[in-house]
């Protein structure tokens, strides 16, 4: 597993730490032996698909589960048997939660008067939280009053006001649309980082989780498989999971062979050179990750290089500001990403296609 904090400062002690968590439901394995430490200031994410324990781990950590094994503890304090409520974080769900019959700010002093916070300060610190989600003016309306995006920011609001040490989000933009859905990220990415608040956000969506994340936690089937940058996770998968689960990749079945003292693999005629291949040996199969971005077209009659393959072009997809293509060489189908509007040849022509072996990946 792959593991990397540019967030933390060095020596800095984790704000949140899960050790050797597992959950069982009866028969089902949710969670198996997870272990994850957040760091002051981070926006990490938890990404997986559907039933991969990411809203688990969220839920154990809030406190509205409990661990079949293993501890939470937050600032360093063994919080496993704590209720939720005595818990020093907040969290903001898909539905928002809100109450139909409060206003938005009532909605949003609600955790501050159940604490009997002062009343002056109730109504500064709602001001305060309002004007951070962007809602002034929206004081006296009734949830049903706002929109969908609108709702979301009070429920921040309302969790933000009570100066969580951490902030967890359950899927929090996934019932918004697409338009809506993106000035959310880029608002609470941008909220975070003027708070400074620990967000510990969870998502099924790889674009959303590579946007916002200062760290990227990826889950599958109640295991972590890597914890990265999203740009290491991009670049550097540890896993066919973590390729194909991360936008689109290529595999290709290659070979080790030996160049000029060196290794390098052979592909369908090909022989790729330059990429690192630890623990390897000339002759040993190995899976090739190349992304979509990293193989363009060429033109057919340029002069062959080692890095360019002969194919068919099957057929051609447009996305606005580029295109998406297939092409099959020998058995295999290969997706290229390709920049600008310029018109790509018809399907069933013969083109040319150039790899950027610095930017394949040997796949452990």
């Amino acid at each position: 597993m792959s593991q990397e904090n540019p967030a933390a400062a060095p020596g800095s002690a984790p704000v949140v730490e899960v050790v050797g968590v597992s959950k069982r439901f009866g028969k089902v394995v949710a969670l198996q032996d997870v272990n994850l430490a957040v760091y002051p200031g981070e926006f990490l994410t938890l990404l997986g698909p559907s039933g991969c324990g990411k809203t688990t781990l969220l839920r154990i950590i809030a406190g509205f589960e409990t661990p079949t094994a293993g501890h939470v503890l937050l600032a360093g304090r063994d919080v496993t048997a704590l209720p939720p409520e005595k818990r020093p974080l907040n969290m903001v769900f898909q539905r928002y939660a809100l109450f139909p019959h409060l206003t938005v700010a009532e909605n949003v002093a609600f955790g501050l008067r159940l604490r009997h916070v002062p009343e002056a300060e109730v109504r500064e610190r709602v001001a305060q939280a309002l004007a951070l989600v962007r809602l002034e003016g929206f004081e006296q309306r009734l949830p049903h009053q706002v929109s969908g995006g609108q709702a979301q920011r009070v429920a921040l609001a309302r969790a933000l006001v009570n100066k969580p040490e951490v902030l967890l989000l359950d899927e929090p933009l996934s019932a918004l649309d697409r338009k809506i859905r993106l000035q959310m990220q880029d608002e609470l990415r941008q909220i975070q980082a003027e708070v400074g608040t620990t967000f510990v956000y969870v998502t099924h969506d790889q674009d959303e989780a590579m946007a916002m994340s200062t760290r990227v936690v990826l889950l599958c089937d109640g295991v972590i498989t890597q914890i990265a940058t999203p740009l290491a996770l991009y670049q550097a998968p540890a896993s066919e999971f973590a390729a194909n689960f991360i936008g689109d990749a290529n595999l290709l079945e290659g070979t080790v062979v030996e160049r000029g003292g060196k290794l390098a693999v052979a592909w369908c005629g090909l022989v790729l050179e330059g990429l690192a291949a630890p623990g390897r040996a000339a002759g040993d199969s190995v899976r090739l990750m190349v992304r979509p971005e990293a193989i363009r077209l060429v033109e057919t009659d340029a002069a062959t290089e080692a890095t360019c393959a002969d194919g068919i072009l099957e057929r051609s997809s447009f996305y606005g500001f580029y295109w998406i293509h297939r092409v099959r060489v020998g058995d295999e189908l290969l997706v290229v990403r390709e920049m600008g509007t310029a018109q790509p040849p018809s399907p069933g022509a013969p083109v040319r296609l150039a790899i950027d072996t610095a930017r394949a990946v040997i796949l452990p």
